[in-house]
């Protein structure tokens, strides 16, 4: 198994750690059916020369793809396993987007479903995966600016009419 460290926002990292490591300790390894996990692995690369020893927050698992158990390795981990900072910022975004996309997802089933206030459904959620660098009313007001920009799609423009 063969370990990257990257520097990512502290509020993705525990929520990585929390929801894809064993009992909340790192390295992080991400299922292979997640879009994470095919990134990573279409990100790696060979490690240049001038290079320091990786630094970070976030310590993952670099992907060990095979098609099948008889054919190679498509990238060995062993050489491919250097992700630039272009590399890592985009596999921030990624993480971002899948946090976000959970945390609206089980909000909206917490509330309609269940009628749990949303900001008792933000605390779960936190609690849920560990996550303690942000505060629970970022994410709550990060849900309400999301909220309004779908509402903003959905309005239709009303025209008085005049007799």
């Amino acid at each position: 198994m063969i370990t990257t460290k990257i520097q990512i926002e502290q509020h993705l990292a525990e929520y990585c750690i929390g929801k894809f490591s064993t009992n909340f300790k790192p390295p992080v390894r991400f299922p292979d059916w997640s879009e994470l996990y095919v990134k990573i692995h279409d990100l790696t690369q060979k490690r240049p020369t001038n290079v320091p020893v990786d630094s970070g927050n976030l310590e993952i698992v670099i992907p060990n793809r095979r098609a099948d158990s008889e054919m190679e390795i498509r990238k060995n981990p062993e050489v491919y396993n250097y992700l630039s900072e272009r590399s890592v910022k985009n596999i921030e975004k990624q993480i971002r987007a899948v946090m976000r996309m959970e945390l609206h997802e089980y909000m909206s089933e917490q509330k309609h479903r269940f009628g749990i206030d949303f900001i008792d459904s933000v605390h779960e959620f936190k609690c849920k995966y560990g996550i303690v660098s942000i505060s629970d009313d970022a994410l709550l007001k990060d849900y309400q600016r999301w909220k309004e920009k779908i509402r903003q799609r959905e309005k239709r423009k009303y025209s008085k009419k005049t007799a």
